[in-house]
């Protein structure tokens, strides 16, 4: 397989510049030389197989060979609302989310919410799942979304599953195929305040056990994701 370079511009078949930190990696890290396979995407959807033309300083010329689509999305968008957790664990957290498909991350703020990202950290967390869809053949972006406090981000939607993890909590996931947009939420570090899981059950939200052990909250998220996309959305 070629090596996979994001490029955050319109494709097309024929030369492009690929500049920054993609250019870097293309001919510092890789050590791609003129006549080498690439393969370029920008998030539409598709492949952009092409070769080396030119390696400069700071920029590296491309030819495009053609535009291919390629589907490895989810049949349904699945969004995922938690809590930014600390240091590393962030990283880690969005490249598996990125890697099992998920369509986007939405930063939870509540009450007991310990990190507050500012748009520093939103740069990072996007640049994580570039890095991650790079790896792993996706080529539509996870949407970093913006931050939202719990009671706004709880509203009911239209034609949609909610899911609300915490432990010991009513309800359940059936092995059925999911049809319909889903969204997410795990509690931050310490869980939810009892407030925070009335206002879930008030608003409609399907409790989900994820098991006798206490999670961490990324771990709780990865597991989250992996049940819904294996097993559905239904109540059990």
């Amino acid at each position: 397989m070629s090596e996979r370079f994001y490029a955050s511009c319109a494709l097309e078949p024929g030369p492009v510049e690929l500049e920054g930190p993609e250019a870097h990696h293309l001919a510092a890290v890789c050590r791609l030389r003129p006549g080498d396979a690439v393969c370029l995407f920008n998030g539409d959807g598709a492949d952009y197989p092409g070769v080396v033309l030119n390696v400069a300083k700071k920029y590296v010329t491309l030819d495009i060979h053609e535009r291919r689509p390629v589907d490895r999305e989810l049949p349904f968008p699945l969004e995922i609302a938690v809590s930014v957790p600390k240091g590393d664990r962030a990283q880690v957290l969005i490249e598996k989310l990125t890697e099992l498909g998920v369509t986007a991350f939405v930063p939870l703020i509540c009450q007991r919410t310990v990190i507050h990202p500012k748009e520093g950290t939103l740069e990072k967390l996007q640049r994580y799942v570039i890095e991650a869809s790079k790896q792993c053949g996706r080529n539509v972006l996870m949407r970093i979304e913006t931050p939202r406090t719990w009671e706004k981000y709880a509203s009911p939607q239209e034609d949609e599953v909610r899911l609300f993890a915490h432990p010991g909590i009513e309800g359940g996931v059936a092995k059925s195929e999911p049809r319909n947009r889903t969204r997410c939420v795990i509690g931050p570090e310490g869980g939810f305040t009892a407030e925070e899981v009335e206002f879930a059950r008030v608003h409609g939200w399907l409790g989900v056990d994820l098991g006798p052990r206490i999670l961490r909250m990324e771990t709780a998220a990865l597991a989250m994701a992996m049940r819904v996309t294996l097993f559905g959305t239904r109540n059990s």
